[in-house]
């Protein structure tokens, strides 16, 4: 199934932390928060203004962003658990 999101919305895919800490204790499932890191893999065309005019977003699909801890809203599609927010849930574009 293709996903397009509408206005200025994207949808995320989340990025698994380290199940190990730096002692190379393992944190168990039940332990671990959820992470607030994740890749861009779709965007809006992005909102429109007073004039009816397109906002393009700051985004790009294969972004690595970090977003806050409530943002968004969690959805399973083809069998992945995505998140999809607004661009303005988005801390943050985590560059290499």
């Amino acid at each position: 199934m293709a996903f397009r999101p509408l206005g200025d919305r994207v949808l995320v895919k989340r990025v698994e932390e380290e199940t190990k800490t730096k002692g190379g204790i393992i944190i168990p499932d039940t332990a671990k928060e959820k992470p607030q890191e994740g890749e861009v893999v779709a965007v809006g065309p992005g909102a429109r203004d007073e004039d009816g005019d397109r906002i393009a977003l700051d985004l790009k699909v294969g972004d690595r962003i970090l977003f806050g801890k409530w943002s968004g809203t969690e959805v399973k599609i083809d069998g992945d658990d995505l998140l999809i927010m607004k661009e303005a849930d988005v801390l943050g574009v985590i560059e290499s």
